[in-house]
Order: C-alpha cells, then structure tokens, then sequence
C-alpha cells in the first residue's frame, strides 16, 4: 500500500487525489486530502464570486472525486504554523503533496498602501465568499467612490459586486452580514485602473462583458485613453510570425482584440441612464495606462490615489509620461496578483513565491527530497485558469509514481488519523462537511434565501460536531 497525503482541498489538490486513483501503476494507493479549513474545494468555494453560479459549480465534480472510496477529506488539519510539521506529516505517510496555493496578495509598494480604508481584493473576496478568517467588521461601504487597482479578473470580480444590489445577490449563498452591508452600501463611483492598456490586460472578455450587463450600474470608458493602445488604432491586426528580435512590441492576440472592441462599444455609447425611483446608478470607469504611486490621505483614512499617466513604450511594456492624476475615493482595493507564502518546514523561493522543485520533486538545498512534492499555485506560481491544475497534478504524480518503489518501504504509523488526533488536532471528516451543509441549508431557509454560507470557525465547527454526535 502506498499512503498519500495531499495538502489542499482546492481543485490542485483534488486533481492530484484523482489522478492518484486513476493511474494503474501503483494498485493499492490511499490518499487523504487535508485542509486547513473545515470545507473542502478551496478557491471554488472563497475565491469564486457568489453570482458566479456555473463556475461554483465545479464544486459538484470535486465533490465525485472526494468521494472516492480510496479518498479521505480530512479538515480543519493544519500543516505548519500552530498544527502539525512537514517532518512530523512525513512520518504518517509514505508521501505528501503539498497543494497549498498561493495564499496572500502582491503588494504595490506605494506610500500609503496600509492606510484604513485601504485592502487587499483577497481581503474583500473573502468576506463576501464567508472565510472564516475574514475580518468580521467588514468594509466602510458607506464611501461614495471605490478604486479598484488592476485589471484582472479579480478586479472586475470585486468592481461587480460593488455595483450590484443586495437584490440581485439576494438569490446567492453570499454570507448574510455581507449582504447587509452591501444592502446599504453608499458606493456609487467604482473606478478600475491599469498601468497598461486595454490589450494587456488580463481579465477575460466573458468577465468584461458582464459589467456591460449589471441592470442597475453603468460603464463608462475613455476613448482618449483607448486610443493609446496601438490595438485600438488597428484591431483588425494579425499575430505577426516570429522575429529573432522584434524591434516593437507583439500584436496583440485574439482574446485582447476582442476585449479592446468591447470597450470601443462602451466608448462610443457614452451609456448614461438612471436607476430604480430615478436615482443614478453606479457607475463604473475603466482606466487605463494610469500607475499607482501612491495613496493619499485625510484624517488618518485613504482619500484617494495618486497615478503616474503611462504610455506604451513600443517595445510592450509602458513608460511614465511625467503627468500625474488624483482619483477621489475612501475605499481602495488592491488587485494586482497573487504569491505564495512559505510554509514553515519547506523551502521557499521568496522571489518566485514558490517552492523550489523538479517536475513537482520539492528540491531542498537543489536535491529532491524523498517523499516530498508540490503541485497548483506553490508549484508553478499563481497562473493560468482552474483547468490548469490538472496538467501540472498530473505531471507532480507521475514523478511521484517514478519514486514509488523508494517510498512504499518507508515507515509509517498504522493510523494516521488517530495520530493527527494525539498531536492534538481534531479532523472534520466527510460528514462532518455534509453536516456544514446541512445547516447552511437550514440556515438559507430561516432567512427566506437559498443555502448561505456559515461566515466564522465557531459556526462550521459547532455544525460539523452536530453532525459527528448526531
């Protein structure tokens, strides 16, 4: 028997646990899937915004491969930190995979930054996806202009729920103070910045059509900004064929010709109009080739942000253009990226944000370690799309599979899960989690809404234990 332990219950770690199960090389291979959090699915659950129905659910297919019957869920285990070392994990399994994601934002360095009023988009996310380590005050909704820094899909994750109504988020499982609060939200201009132009940007046509479809917000976007992309002055422009040096930068590819027609549509429709009882609706600008330089303050808050005016530097990249302009606002979300974070007991490249590896082997001191693997954002950097996870699991467990003569001699204690209790830890197994359901469910119900998320530890834990003595 070859014993697995996959750290992460998000998709990287549920296609490593499927792919173990699948493969015919090893016969006899037991896996369990541990997570710091009671709930399984990691960014399918807090990372995907709650009016994002058909992504969320992705979860119903991860949902088939935990329960597998090879497969053991095994949350609110942490690894590292305060719960139980690497060293100690590699005694209680003949091999760990390490699928822990990347767990906190890239900073903008900028003066300012670290004002009140001033938060991650991971931040924000969390508190309307109902993690339970998201700060229970919430945000100063009660701002009347917002600035989104980036032009990411998770930048026009959190610009959408900012302008839509608890009306329309009504039907979702956002947490229920969440909605309150954005109920009463007094946020009615929500700016959203790039330092480059609309063809670099990273969010997907799809994510930027459906700010064009909020009933109760507008777009508005500045044709003068636009022309500075040289996508917009020839969108009809074909990928070039390969130079060994091209002297300017590449055409831009398909995907960033169609978002850069979108915006022409926006542009040229110059959309006004009015809300429910007459009121304007939100608004929302998309900028572009503006960088932040700093955050500006008033009365010890954020007031605003300070950008540098940018323009492209025909070689791809963007280069100041010595002009600066101050946007108004009294809430900042920072969206520009994500990193990973080390994980105490294993190597780390703190300027890749990854763990050091070959094909997926964690290298320490640039030798592999035995028994020791990494795959997902840790692996390869926070990157491509939840489909991506697949290959990069795929490749980790096949190097894994290569080693399992050397490990399956490996010894290890006959019950895991009652050591991971004698370290002190207390697993919420499978129905523990069903059990979580359970009340979310009861819980949408006394509220007069579908299935709500239970938003702290108390709550899921107090759930799942229900369950377990029920």
């Amino acid at each position: 028997m070859l014993r697995v332990a996959v750290v992460g219950s998000g998709p990287s770690g549920v296609y490593t646990a499927q792919a173990l199960v699948a493969q015919d090389r090893v016969p006899d291979v037991r896996i369990h899937v541990l997570d710091r959090l009671p709930c399984p699915y990691g960014l399918v659950r807090y990372g995907v915004a709650p009016d994002h129905e058909k992504i969320k659910s992705l979860q119903n297919s991860l949902r088939t491969v935990l329960e597998h019957e090879r497969i053991t869920f095994l949350g609110n285990v942490e690894v590292g930190g305060g719960g139980i070392p690497p060293e100690r994990l590699g005694e209680l399994y003949d091999a760990v995979v390490y699928c822990v994601g990347a767990a906190t934002d890239r900073s903008l360095a900028v003066p300012g930054e670290d004002l009140p009023g001033s938060f991650s988009a991971t931040e924000f996310v969390s508190w309307y996806s109902a993690h339970p380590d998201a700060a229970a005050d919430g945000f100063p909704l009660r701002a009347r202009s917002a600035v989104v820094i980036g032009v990411g899909n998770v930048a026009v994750d959190v610009a959408r729920i900012l302008a839509r109504s608890a009306q329309e988020l009504h039907p979702t499982d956002v947490p229920h103070g969440a909605l309150g609060a954005l109920a009463g939200s007094r946020v009615r201009e929500i700016h959203m910045a790039g330092r480059r132009g609309p063809s670099q940007a990273r969010f997907t046509t799809k994510e930027l059509r459906e700010l064009g479809s909020l009933p109760q917000a507008r777009v508005l976007v500045d044709e003068t900004e636009l022309a500075l992309d040289p996508a917009y002055a020839n969108p009809s422009a074909q990928r070039a064929p390969a130079l060994s040096s091209p002297p300017n930068a590449p055409p831009p590819t398909a995907a960033a010709r169609r978002n850069v027609e979108v915006l022409r549509g926006w542009a040229a429709a110059g959309s006004e109009g009015t809300g429910p009882g007459g009121h304007p609706p939100r608004t929302i600008r998309l900028r572009f080739f503006l960088r932040p330089v700093e955050l500006l303050e008033r009365d010890g808050r954020v007031a605003g942000v300070r950008f540098a005016r940018t323009v492209p530097d025909g070689s791809g990249g963007v280069r100041d253009a010595g002009t600066y302009e101050d946007i108004d606002a009294q809430l900042v979300l920072r969206a520009v990226g994500y990193r990973g974070i080390p994980l105490p007991g294993l190597p780390f490249d703190p300027v890749r944000g990854t763990v050091p590896h070959l094909a997926g082997r964690v290298l320490r001191d640039g030798v592999p370690s035995p028994g020791e693997y990494v795959a997902g954002w840790i692996k390869r950097g926070p990157t491509g799309v939840i489909g991506s996870n697949r290959s990069c699991a795929k490749e980790t467990v096949a190097s894994l599979l290569d080693d399992a003569p050397l490990l399956t001699g490996h010894p290890s204690v006959p019950d895991p899960v009652a050591a991971l209790r004698a370290w002190g830890l207390r697993p919420v197994e499978w129905d523990g989690w069903l059990s979580i359901e359970r009340a979310e469910a009861a819980l949408g119900r006394s509220l007069g809404r579908e299935r709500v998320k239970i938003p702290d530890w108390a709550g899921l834990l107090n759930a799942a234990r229900d369950g377990a003595r029920g």
